[in-house]
């Protein structure tokens, strides 16, 4: 070991307090890195796998009833791989011990051979036998919920027939990765289950033999998706086909993908803040450390090192002090990151779990630390690199005080003479000052990142739940009905209001952009649903025309006034132009409304009705689920109340996660920027502190020097931290963005004030350590020491 890795090791054991702050605040950067990328590997990964091993399908469509012979024609389009003909069917189910009756969807899989495509994966028991029409495999989320195994039964209602169903298997499959029921925003396992059933067994059920309302294709990798999709339009048009689609608009799909795009958007706004702020600490750290080792640099060069020699020196110890960082972000990333992606396997049903440590995202992690932390100290070594020895064997010379503003102050007697020498330092270094009140605020920015989210989502439940809909519950019927199915909902036990709804799958097309969605067809004096402006003032419905969402008219690049062509995918294709008369706000899905005898006359079958909505006496509920669980016609009811509860909860538990995680965060960044400036404030300012003892200041007189300068920092610090956090906080919101989600951003006042207290508490933790240093200041040692 040479002279100067012998002193780099005395450096880092004299500095080690300064250096594992340093340390801690770029292992969050590493650790954020290697969570947010490893994760989205391991869930992307994962998907991939699950997809291939169980040929996921790549386009979807469904009919009315087609004859299964058309099955050759599918396959025999242009890059399709294979095709699987299905029955898929809605149904109502009801559970032992379960109040209110849940929804689910019974979904055929073939007799005497094993899925072409969308296969199961059999976590326990077998598939049903071919033919059986009381043998179901459901999958793992409904049969967790409720406690299932096989062998265990429960019964549905069928085809307005109410069946006795056994469990013979617990399946996972890859169509329904996320299952989500109607009317719900989150996946609740145990009021929507998905089934499946032999071929033979469920289509005699539904009168469908020889037939199929569903199809799933694979096709070639490089495919054209757009030539398949119109070539089976083509087919399924005479059979009442309802629009083909690919994955994008796959429910489940399009989910995994929104978590996705949030991963990515957190690794690429979270990351860059740990790293600059260590930056910064670095170049702070050397810059004192050189300047009170400049005569030692001097001589080092009259005894022959060269600049290359101490440059590199103190480029080491920059590397030793992002090498600790790097090992304990490591760990500390691959135990969250693990945790993180078990819990992404809770949340979606994976059959298998994918987490591959590779050395390339580590390498990735210690590349950008070493190269942040490298950078920052680039200024403060190429200072002493260039210095030719003789100046450097000089001291510096004296700082230069300017009498501005504070000597008016002084004359004024508004604070004291220690006030005004805190005041005077802090002036004096002004860029300092800035980036220590710039990493201060980096703190509260990134508490006031996590915790909009509480004040967003509960201005989401309020919006959709208590503005939009503000119904109890919706019914939705197993096909379309004609307006007396109004009075008989209104009829239903426990219902005081009913209003109708009509709702149709569309394609709406501008140009060449075309977006595939439901068209809402509610009443004039609707009140229970209610369309809701961008001010969030109720609307009605116009006589003509269509009210868009806000995400639909930006993606469609359409206004008020403009005309936008309708394609009805559940009336042959046909394509209608319409005028859109006015723009909603939504942060749920994308939707287009209409009035509901506008929408009849558009489809041109009359007025019809897809199911309602009500108002219910809560204490005739038992009443009123036994009666839906009787009625043939309601394939599935929807529950605000519990929807709202499932989606608080899920919501809140990972806000609640992502919060906890921030707050250990944000402290780490304060001690280390409080603790390195209090430490570096220390050691310019000491003789000064030691003088002031000598001529008699009490220790907390002295102490207040320091105190007020980190104060002033970071206090300057909040209002900064503030525009920051909400910077950022838009920056995540435009991130997570996605058709399915769109989170408002809403600050509230609490959460600039809670994330500000949290950081002022660490500050005043970090500043009470360097004060005990302060207190136990030997004087003589001090005093001796050259200026």
């Amino acid at each position: 070991m040479g002279m100067l890795d012998r002193k780099l090791v005395r450096d880092l054991g004299r500095l080690w307090a300064q250096a594992l702050a340093i340390a801690l605040v770029m292992a969050c950067g590493v650790a954020t890195i290697i969570i947010s990328v490893g994760a989205h590997r391991s869930l992307e990964e994962t998907r991939t796998a699950f997809y291939d091993r169980y040929r996921f399908g790549s386009v979807f469509a469904s009919a009315v009833r087609a004859p299964r012979h058309l099955q050759s024609r599918i396959e025999n389009i242009s890059g399709v791989v294979s095709a699987e003909l299905r029955v898929m069917e809605p149904v109502l189910i009801d559970v032992e011990g379960m109040r209110e009756p849940a929804s689910g969807m019974a979904v055929s899989i073939p007799d005497f051979r094993e899925s072409a495509v969308n296969r199961l994966y059999v976590r326990y028991g077998r598939l049903p036998e071919p033919g059986r029409q009381n043998e179901v495999a459901v999958v793992e989320t409904f049969a967790d919920a409720h406690g299932f195994r096989p062998g265990d039964s429960f019964e549905a209602i069928m085809n307005g027939r109410k069946r006795t169903l056994t469990i013979v298997g617990i399946v996972l499959s890859p169509e329904f990765i996320y299952s989500i029921g109607p009317g719900d925003i989150v996946p609740d396992a145990r009021r929507y289950g998905v089934f499946f059933m032999s071929l033979k067994g469920l289509a005699g059920l539904f009168d469908l033999d020889g037939a199929f309302n569903n199809v799933s294709v694979t096709t070639l990798r490089n495919a054209d998706s757009r030539h398949i999709i119109d070539a089976l339009d083509d087919i399924l048009k005479p059979y009442g086909g309802s629009g083909t689609h690919d994955r994008d608009d796959q429910i489940s799909h399009a989910f995994l993908d929104a978590e996705l795009d949030q991963l990515e958007a957190m690794s690429s706004i979270i990351p860059p803040i740990f790293l600059a702020v260590a930056a910064f600490l670095v170049n702070m750290i050397l810059s004192r450390l050189i300047a009170l080792e400049r005569e030692q640099v001097g001589l080092l060069k009259a005894l022959g090192y060269s600049n290359l020699a101490i440059g590199g020196h103190y480029a080491k110890l920059v590397v030793a002090i992002a090498l600790v960082g790097l090992v304990i972000g490591s760990v500390t990333g691959l135990w969250l990151g693990r945790g993180l992606t078990r819990l992404y396997a809770g949340f979606f049903s994976f059959p298998f779990l994918i987490f591959r440590q590779s050395i390339d995202l580590y390498v990735l992690a210690g590349g950008v630390t070493v190269a942040a932390a490298l950078a920052g100290a680039a200024k403060a070594i190429w200072s002493i690199v260039v210095l030719p020895p003789a100046v450097a064997m000089r001291p510096p010379a004296p700082s230069t005080y300017r009498n501005f503003f504070l000597g008016q102050l002084q004359r004024l007697g508004i604070f004291s003479q220690l006030s005004i020498m805190a005041f005077r330092h802090l002036i004096r270094w002004p860029v300092r000052s800035f980036l220590t009140a710039l990493g201060t605020s980096m703190s509260v920015a990134l508490l006031i990142t996590s915790m909009f989210s509480y004040d967003s989502i509960d201005y989401m439940i309020d919006t959709i739940f208590f503005r939009a809909d503000r119904q109890d519950a919706t019914l939705t019927f197993a096909s379309d009905r004609g307006p007396d199915a109004l009075l008989a909902s209104a009829g239903l036990p426990g219902v005081l209001r009913a209003e109708p709804f009509r709702q149709t799958a569309a394609n709406l097309r501008n140009g060449h952009r075309e977006l595939r969605m439901a068209i809402v067809g509610l009443p004039e004096d609707t009140d229970l649903s209610r369309v809701l402006d961008l001010d969030l003032n109720a609307v009605s419905p116009t006589p003509q025309g269509l009210i868009l969402s806000e995400r639909v008219a930006e993606k469609l690049y359409l206004r008020p006034g403009m005309s936008v062509d309708v394609e009805l995918l559940e009336r042959d294709g046909r394509t209608e132009t319409v005028t859109v008369s006015g723009l909603a706000q939504s942060y749920v899905g994308l939707t287009a409304y209409m009035r509901m005898d506008a929408l009849d006359r558009l489809m041109r079958d009359g007025a019809r009705i897809s199911g309602t909505r009500v108002s219910i006496d809560s204490d005739a509920l038992a009443d009123l689920y036994e009666a839906v669980k009787e009625t043939p016609a309601i394939a599935s009811i929807a529950l605000q109340g519990n929807s709202r509860r499932s989606f608080r909860d899920t919501i809140e538990e990972n806000i609640t996660t992502m919060t906890s995680v921030y707050i250990a965060l944000a402290v780490i960044i304060t001690f280390g920027v409080v603790y390195n400036s209090a430490r570096i404030q220390l050691s310019e300012r000491a003789r000064e502190l030691a003088s002031l003892r000598v001529f008699g200041f009490t220790r907390a007189e002295v102490s207040s020097v320091l105190m007020i300068e980190l104060g002033v920092i970071v206090l300057v610090g909040q209002p900064l931290g503030w525009l920051i956090g909400y910077l950022m906080a838009w920056g995540l919101v435009i991130g997570f963005e996605t058709d399915l989600f769109r989170i408002p951003l809403i600050i509230n006042l609490s959460s600039f004030a809670t994330a500000s207290l949290v950081v002022l508490g660490a500050a005043l933790v970090s500043a009470l350590i360097v004060r005990r240093r302060v207190d136990r200041l030997d004087l003589i040692r001090v005093l001796k020491t050259r200026e």
